[in-house]
C-alpha cells in the first residue's frame, strides 16, 4: 500500500499488481490506518486507486485455501479488517474519492460502493463476486450496496456473483462517471480540487448526517455482515468455491 500526500490530497494505491492487487488482512489493515490517520487540516480529499491494470480483484483466493482459523477468530478478522475498511470509508472526515483504473471485484466493488465519488475506465468491471467462492459481500457489501444501486441490483450482484460494465456500473449510480482512461487522472483531480476548494469541516458534516439518515445504523450492519461471513467461511460451498478456483475449473455448488 503506497500513500501520499500532495496539495491537500492523500492517495492511497493498492501496489500488488502481480495478483491485480487482491486484498489480505495486512492490505485492509494498511488501508484502514491511512484514513484513520489523515487530518483534516492538512488533507482535503482522498483518492483510491490501484497499481496495474486492476484496482483490486477482490479476496486473495490463495490466502483463503491457507487460511486455518476457528469460527471466533474468522469472526475478528472480518469485523476487524474488512468491516473496519468500510468503518474507515464511511466515517472519513474528508471525501473519499475511488479512481477506479481497471476491475474492481469483491471485496474491490465494496470499497467503491463506500466510497463518496467513483470515475471508472472504460472497460473496468465490476461485481460482488463473493458468492463465486461461497461467501457473502464483506467490506461493507451488505450495508452500502442496497443502499446505492437498490435492493434488488443488490441482490441480483450478491446472489449471482456477475460481473457488470463499468457503463452498467453508472446506470446503477456504483460509479458517477466512465471516462477514457487517458482522461481518467484530470476528471478525478478535477473532482479532488473542487472538494478541496470547500469547506473540510461542512463536508464532513454533510457526510456524517447524509449517511445517519439512511435509515438502519451501518455499525449494526456491518455487525450483521461479518456474523453471516463468520458461518459462510465454516461452509461446504466456501470450500468447493476455494478450489474451483485454484484448480481453473466451475465449482459445483449443492
Amino acid at each position: 500500500m503506497r500513500v501520499e500526500d500532495a496539495d491537500g490530497v492523500r492517495t492511497v494505491t493498492f501496489d500488488r499488481p502481480d495478483v491485480k492487487n487482491a486484498f489480505t488482512a495486512d492490505v485492509a489493515r494498511d488501508l484502514s490506518a491511512a484514513l484513520e490517520n489523515l487530518s483534516p487540516e492538512a488533507v482535503d480529499a482522498v483518492v483510491l486507486t490501484g497499481d496495474g491494470d486492476a484496482f483490486s480483484a477482490g479476496g486473495d483466493i490463495q490466502a483463503m485455501a491457507e487460511r486455518d482459523e476457528t469460527a471466533r477468530e474468522a469472526y475478528e478478522r472480518v469485523r476487524g479488517t474488512l468491516g473496519r475498511v468500510a468503518e474507515a470509508i464511511l466515517t472519513a472526515p474528508v471525501p473519499v474519492i475511488a479512481r477506479v483504473n481497471g476491475d474492481a471485484v469483491g471485496a474491490g466493488t465494496s470499497v467503491v460502493a463506500a466510497c463518496d465519488f467513483a470515475y471508472a475506465v472504460q472497460g473496468a468491471r465490476f461485481g460482488a463476486s463473493f458468492v463465486n467462492v461461497g461467501l457473502v459481500p464483506d467490506a461493507g457489501g451488505t450495508v452500502t450496496l442496497p443502499r446505492l444501486v437498490g435492493l434488488r441490483a443488490a441482490k441480483e450482484l450478491a446472489f449471482t456473483g456477475k460481473l457488470i460494465s463499468a457503463e452498467r456500473a453508472a446506470d446503477l449510480d456504483l460509479v458517477n462517471e466512465v471516462v477514457d482512461a487517458d482522461e481518467l487522472d484530470t476528471v478525478v483531480d478535477e473532482m479532488a480540487e473542487t472538494l478541496a476548494s470547500r469547506p473540510t469541516e461542512t463536508l464532513a458534516l454533510a457526510k456524517e448526517a447524509i449517511h445517519a439518515n439512511l435509515g438502519r445504523p451501518w455499525p449494526d450492519g456491518l455487525e450483521r455482515e461479518a456474523q453471516a461471513q463468520t458461518l459462510a467461511y465454516d461452509t461446504d460451498a466456501h470450500e468447493e468455491g476455494v478450489s474451483a478456483f485454484l484448480e481453473k475449473r466451475r465449482p459445483d455448488f449443492e
